[in-house]
């Protein structure tokens, strides 16, 4: 087995990626485990895969996995996963790639991984928080996890975050095969096919903070898909 691997979606990100990257190897190196970045770039034009293959070279704890287009980020998630596992990870995190997520928070999430199975970086319980939106993007995030957490009847706080740490057995012991959300939806999928396999899920307290530099890639979409999804995941076969 090889530690934890992050796995780090991007599409035009060359503002951000050497500056998340460097960020988060000495995070990841504080927690005294193997440790490895995926970046999974989805062939962005701007030279992100290029900065990223750079890094690489510089760096063993750094890999690279090219994709021919902008997919969406469920399947570059997928993508990652399935890479990491190969690789014998036996932790597997994902995190924005524009500093939404403190990669300072990576070693608690990590931590928390030895008491379950599914860790989540949360901004909707006790301690966490969300700094930088105005009223409208507030009420369209929380409002999002309450129309979720309500409709699958779960505990989750934050079913909608990208900030989590998988231990394999969990991606092993759920059918990705058969997730086929993005964005939002994505992040309720995956949690939610925890719950529903027996996984334990926790939530540990973040500030996420609105991206430094660079476009968003939220979309109304992506936020409409994860609205009409949701139902559907409800009655998905046990």
């Amino acid at each position: 087995m090889s530690g934890a691997w992050l796995v780090l979606p991007t599409y035009n990100e060359a503002e951000n990626i050497e500056a998340i990257v460097r960020a988060a190897l000495p995070n990841l190196a504080s927690t005294g485990r193997d440790h490895r970045i995926l970046v999974v770039d989805d062939g962005s034009p701007d030279g992100t895969g290029q900065i990223a293959d750079r890094l690489a070279s510089e760096n063993d704890a750094v890999e690279v996995l090219h994709r021919e287009r902008k997919d969406g980020i469920g399947p570059a998630y997928l993508a990652g996963f399935a890479r990491a596992l190969s690789g014998g990870a036996e932790l597997v995190l994902e995190m924005d790639s524009d500093f939404s997520h403190d990669p300072a928070d990576l070693p608690r999430l990590i931590e928390a991984s030895d008491h379950a199975d599914l860790v989540l970086g949360s901004r909707y319980v006790r301690g966490g928080g969300v700094t930088d939106w105005g009223l409208w993007r507030r009420m369209i995030s929380r409002g999002g996890c309450l129309y979720a957490q309500s409709l699958l009847r779960v505990g989750v706080r934050d079913l909608t975050g990208g900030f989590k740490c998988f231990r394999r057995t969990v991606l092993e012991g759920i059918n990705l095969e058969a997730v086929g959300t993005d964005g939002y939806g994505f992040q309720i999928e995956m949690t939610y096919r925890a719950l529903r396999a027996g996984f334990r899920v926790r939530e540990v307290p973040i500030l996420f903070r609105e991206r430094r530099v660079g476009a968003s890639k939220m979309s109304a979409r992506i936020a409409l898909e994860a609205f009409w999804k949701v139902p559907t995941l409800y009655f998905m076969k046990r």
